[in-house]
């Protein structure tokens, strides 16, 4: 599964999956340990458009801001 994580705090996540044979965008948020931990699903899309749309309705965020995961 690729991954990629915000530059600015590591809070948003993007992962693709294969989910019944067709690959999906997942955004998630993530929650420091202090807070509990654990991690907010904000939506998933199948398309590259679909995901930017998405990061600008629910995140400060663009495709730009975006790192792969380490």
């Amino acid at each position: 599964m690729s991954e990629w994580v915000c530059d600015c705090c590591g809070r948003w996540r993007v992962s693709v999956e294969l989910i019944r044979g067709r690959y999906r965008y997942r955004l998630t948020r993530r929650y420091p340990e202090r807070f509990g931990g654990g991690r907010n699903v904000l939506g998933e899309v199948g398309s590259v458009p679909e995901l930017e749309e998405l990061l600008r309705r629910r995140t400060p965020l663009s495709l730009a801001d975006l790192r792969e995961a380490a």
